[in-house]
């Protein structure tokens, strides 16, 4: 048991340390200069309920997005899909997961998620009011996690993901890691601790033919091909540090408060907090709000969600012995401009 603790530890301190060095150098003046911001977006309806306040005590595949520790709770089979709209502005996001119980105590699982933007008119210099067809914007990722539980309170998992950002004619391709530790403790395991670090890898660049210009040769009428060099982005790195407290008030009623720091590489540190209410573990009312400096100031504001957050989910479950579940979830997060952000997931336990 005492190998088993020390193990997780170490993986602790290795990510505190990482950390140190790689999120926390960062500050509000560096915002604009990351690339590959679709990995801010938690794409999930059951956590983004309470604005990922729940990141300590976050299990099965939505674990992958905030803490990918969590993943290593689910008991069996779980196949989660999600989709996310943007009312007013046209983008949708559409998420699918799969986790996997392995052996007494490890879990695989993987996921992937992608941005639609519609079609927008292809512009040149020569027809910049379009009129030369359409095209259609896509970013996407695909993760590729493992979690362990290395006793029944300690919880480690890892995730590599790979990004991808395109247009017609230029295109992005990179790839990064997540970690993440799960604490449970108390007298009914209803209290939680977490951290997570996210998102670090190798600077992105753009590559393709619309980074090429043509033109002739002043002393002749040969064409020339001039491709230029774009310069490299780095990933949104981030840490976020979680905990969660259940009060069982009865078999039938429980009461969760839950929050998460999150200390950003190219944006402003948030707090978020958060509370979840759960009848006969079949009824889940949940809300949040997410803080940052000036979030409540349209002038100062520097992210499009103003903070508030709230969502329900519906768990029926069926089977012999009840163990297999098939739930609803929905969440609304208020932003400016448009009106709002609305996710609805279906989730299968098996």
């Amino acid at each position: 048991m005492k190998r088993m603790m020390k193990r997780p530890a170490v993986l602790l301190v290795a990510i505190a340390t990482l950390a140190s060095g790689t999120v926390l150098a960062g500050n509000p003046d560096r915002a604009g200069s990351a690339g590959a911001t679709q990995l801010l977006l938690n794409p999930w309806a059951r956590s983004s309920g309470w604005g990922l306040a729940n990141s300590a005590s976050l299990r099965g595949v939505e674990s992958m997005f905030g803490n990918v520790a969590g993943l290593s709770r689910l008991n069996r089979t779980e196949v989660l899909f999600s989709n996310t709209t943007w009312s007013g502005a046209g983008v949708s996001i559409n998420s699918i997961g799969v986790g996997q119980k392995l052996g007494s105590s490890g879990v695989l699982g993987i996921s992937a998620t992608t941005m639609s933007f519609g079609e927008l008119e292809v512009t040149t210099y020569e027809n910049p009011e379009g009129g030369r067809g359409t095209f259609s914007p896509t970013m996407a990722n695909i993760g590729l996690a493992y979690a362990k539980s290395f006793s029944n309170s300690i919880h480690g998992g890892i995730l590599v993901r790979m990004v991808s950002e395109s247009i017609s004619n230029v295109r992005t391709s990179g790839v990064c890691f997540d970690a993440g530790i799960h604490y449970v403790t108390g007298p009914q395991d209803n209290m939680h601790f977490g951290i997570a670090l996210k998102n670090v890898g190798p600077a992105m660049s753009f590559s393709g033919d619309g980074l090429a210009v043509q033109g002739l040769i002043t002393t002749g009428s040969d064409q020339l091909t001039l491709e230029q060099r774009s310069g490299k982005f780095e990933i949104p790195s981030l840490l976020n540090i979680g905990g969660a407290y259940d009060w069982n008030i009865s078999d039938m009623h429980r009461l969760t408060i839950a929050g998460t720091f999150i200390s950003n590489s190219f944006t402003k540190d948030q707090g978020i907090l958060g509370v979840e209410y759960a009848f006969r573990k079949m009824v889940h009312l949940r809300g949040g709000f997410t803080y940052e400096e000036g979030i409540t100031n349209d002038e100062e504001r520097t992210t499009v969600f103003t903070g508030p957050s709230a969502g329900v989910s519906f768990d029926l479950p069926f089977g012999q012995e009840k163990k297999s579940a098939v739930a609803l979830d929905y969440s609304y997060r208020t932003t400016n401009p448009f009106s709002g952000f609305h996710s609805v997931g279906i989730r299968i336990s098996l």
